[in-house]
């Protein structure tokens, strides 16, 4: 039976991975930074057949002996913050470091299939190319382009890393699953910041949105786009953008609006002068400033034709957010 080492097993989209994989009667081993995470997972998926193993993205200590004995590596661990970084490197050396360590534990394990999750932002910021234009999976994000952020280069370097790592070492077959904003349901009250943003837009922290467009997609089709590709031949070699739409956060607040009209979302979008102003003051405005004029829409055509299946629109997939994000709060005023 194939085993599948899943990185960052307590993360959002990495829950969904998990429960995809055991419904599809893979073995997993499991890895996690820390005791208190591993009884959490433990908690969510009491009745499974489960090996765990506690690592540190940024320490070589214990990967190559997690690693034996397993078919699949699946790499989803990497940091994802809401707010810029005050040193970018802070998330570019654990990305690309991460990476690197588990490449080489799998390669030394005798893996030789790697899922990467990488992310839309590797391929919507590409300098030279026309702002306006939607981007799909042969454009890459430049790096130290002026408008791109941290997060957004260090998951670029650190996709780009996976690549040029396999281009040495061809035994091992490659696939990327290159999310947008991660939304849908959560599995348990720890969930990312695609959900902070969501919970933001609901309860009135975004008094007026930015004027800018977020390509967005459901983590139940980025969990089953990963655990798919472990067996599509089609898959290998390719990045595949996990992308149902694109809209603006103005109307990413409309929807959430429309399904419950008691929520405090933004009731207009901010002037571009006043963003200019607020970023002389704030990186993080200034940051969302490098969006605007711009459309990071990504195609998503390419996985649904590989992968055979549509994607859930991204008004279910925020509704869905939504939903658990109340009941969440809910429960939390009755405990």
């Amino acid at each position: 039976m194939t085993k599948v080492f899943v990185t960052g097993a307590s993360g959002f989209i990495a829950k969904h991975i998990l429960r995809e994989l055991l419904q599809k009667g893979y073995e997993v081993r499991a890895s996690v930074r820390s005791k208190k995470r591993k009884d959490e997972l433990k908690g969510l998926f009491p009745d499974a057949t489960m090996e765990f193993a506690t690592l540190d993205l940024t320490k070589d200590e214990g990967w190559q002996d997690a690693l034996q004995g397993c078919d699949v590596l699946m790499h989803t661990a990497s940091p994802f913050p809401l707010n810029e970084p005050k040193d970018p490197q802070d998330l570019i050396r654990p990305a690309v470091d991460g990476t690197l360590r588990a490449l080489r534990a799998a390669k030394a394990a005798g893996i030789d299939r790697v899922i990467l999750t990488s992310s839309c932002a590797t391929i919507y910021k590409q300098a030279g190319k026309s702002t306006m234009s939607p981007s799909d999976e042969t454009n890459w994000t430049t790096p130290d382009d002026p408008s791109v952020g941290a997060y957004e280069a260090s998951k670029t370097l650190a996709e780009k890393a996976a690549w040029d790592f396999v281009a040495e070492n061809p035994e091992i077959a490659l696939t990327t699953i290159n999310p947008g904003a991660v939304f849908g349901p959560p599995m348990d009250e720890r969930f990312g910041a695609s959900l902070e943003l969501v919970e933001q837009l609901m309860t009135g922290k975004v008094p007026m949105a930015p004027p800018v467009d977020m390509v967005a997609v459901d983590v139940r089709d980025v969990a089953r786009m990963h655990v798919a590709a472990i067996a599509l031949d089609a898959t290998k070699g390719e990045r595949f953008a996990a992308a149902s739409g694109t809209h603006s956060l103005f109307e990413f607040g409309n929807i959430l609006k429309s399904s419950d009209s008691s929520l405090k979302t933004p009731g207009r979008e901010a002037p571009v002068w006043l963003l200019r102003i607020m970023a002389l003051f704030s990186k993080d405005v200034k940051g969302v400033l490098g969006n605007v004029g711009r459309t990071l829409a990504v195609s998503g055509a390419k996985a649904e034709r590989t992968f055979g299946f549509e994607f859930i629109p991204v008004k279910d997939a925020l509704i869905a957010s939504a939903e658990a994000l109340k009941t969440h709060k809910l429960e939390e005023k009755n405990t």
